[in-house]
């Protein structure tokens, strides 16, 4: 069948002119989300800036959670504005929104254990039961804190051990901190024979303990009988230092306390000699 040419002219010009209504239409969206983009990446960069500088106006907040939260602002801006931009050409935002809300979930489950991680960490840099610096002892970990991070803390041991621990494990825990309160108590105790002189043993302790410029005159140091044994009389100093003098002043008075107890004649008594089981006598 001849095709007539009038008819073919007729279906260009309307292809024509359905083709440059399109153009024009998806013209200003292109336009439109391109505003939209620049517009909203500059939004959030300035959103971000002042979260960022707000909080560090608050006493204490930590820089981490600074950046932390300053960055979910800006991402959260980001994501509006790319589904606006895809409302802009027809597309359906609310499916986009519920796919979102589904991936969303679908990771949250799949990353639960990192996901309570991250909880903690922002309940251990918002309220601070440890900072750097800081000797803690949590369950079964100790050591000085060398780095609190959104996921993890990094822990040095005493014996110089590197520890990585889960922040989840030191929330759910009670925290022993020996160095928050700035002060520790010692306790010093010493067995000497039930025939010395018990106050002056203890004016001995004392002596020692008013010599050295560490230990602390408020509370007082005490010296005090602890305990009694057949032939022994246990005694105890007990003073207060800082937590920074803590080790080394408890390991040197230990070592001044023998030193005057045996210039003085105050004696420690000895352990008794091991005596052979029958067995053995008869070998």
């Amino acid at each position: 069948m001849p095709t007539d040419p009038q008819t073919v002219l007729v279906t260009i010009q309307a292809a024509i002119a359905q083709l440059s209504t399109l153009i024009v239409s998806y013209s200003f969206s292109a336009i439109g989300a391109v505003i939209l983009l620049v517009v909203g990446y500059f939004i959030a960069g300035l959103a971000e800036r002042s979260i960022f500088a707000g909080l560090g106006h608050i006493h204490g907040f930590d820089a981490t959670l600074r950046h932390f939260f300053s960055k979910i602002v800006r991402y959260a801006i980001l994501i509006l504005v790319t589904i606006m931009v895809l409302g802009q050409f027809g597309v359906q935002t609310a499916s986009i929104i519920a796919a979102i809300g589904a991936i969303g979930l679908a990771i949250g489950l799949a990353l639960q254990g990192t996901l309570q991680n991250i909880a903690a960490g922002i309940m251990l840099l918002a309220l601070r039961p440890f900072r750097i610096g800081e000797y803690v002892e949590v369950g079964s970990i100790s050591g000085t804190i060398e780095e609190i991070g959104l996921f993890a803390t990094k822990l040095r041991t005493a014996d110089g051990v590197y520890v990585l621990a889960p922040n989840s494990t030191l929330w759910n825990q009670p925290v022993r901190n020996f160095t928050r309160n700035g002060v520790r108590r010692a306790d010093i105790a010493l067995s000497i024979g039930s025939w010395n002189d018990i106050d002056r043993a203890q004016k001995t302790l004392l002596s020692i303990a008013d010599a050295d410029k560490r230990i602390r005159r408020e509370p007082k140091p005490i010296a005090f009988v602890a305990g009694l044994g057949d032939t022994t009389v246990s005694l105890t100093l007990r003073y207060w230092t800082s937590a920074g003098d803590y080790f080394s002043t408890q390991i040197e008075t230990t070592k001044r306390a023998k030193q005057a107890f045996d210039s003085e004649g105050i004696s420690i008594p000895l352990p008794p000699p091991e005596v052979p089981a029958p067995e053995a006598r008869k070998q």
